[in-house]
């Protein structure tokens, strides 16, 4: 049997417990919520079953463009650094 339950921030978490889930699961990853679902064991949330997020890398390319402004030089430290140890 799948339960709602308040989770502990605003949204709610449908719940199952491990036995039921075992016993149902292909079913229920055919109908899996957008929350995902929280598996239970003697009431205590063991484990989280999310959907796959289907967001690809390539959307990430450039989201950032005009967003930054680099100040400065970031290939330096600042600091003055010389390999054979003179200064």
């Amino acid at each position: 049997m799948i339960t709602k339950e308040v989770g502990l921030k605003t949204n709610t978490n449908e719940t199952i417990s491990a036995t039921d889930f075992k016993a149902k699961c292909l079913g229920l990853l055919d109908r899996l919520p957008k929350d995902g679902l929280v598996i239970t064991k003697r009431g205590h949330p063991v484990a989280r079953v999310l959907p796959y997020s289907r967001i690809s890398n390539a959307s990430l390319i450039g989201s950032m463009k005009g967003k930054i402004v680099i100040k400065g030089d970031i290939f330096s430290t600042g600091v003055s650094w010389d390999a054979d140890g003179q200064s």
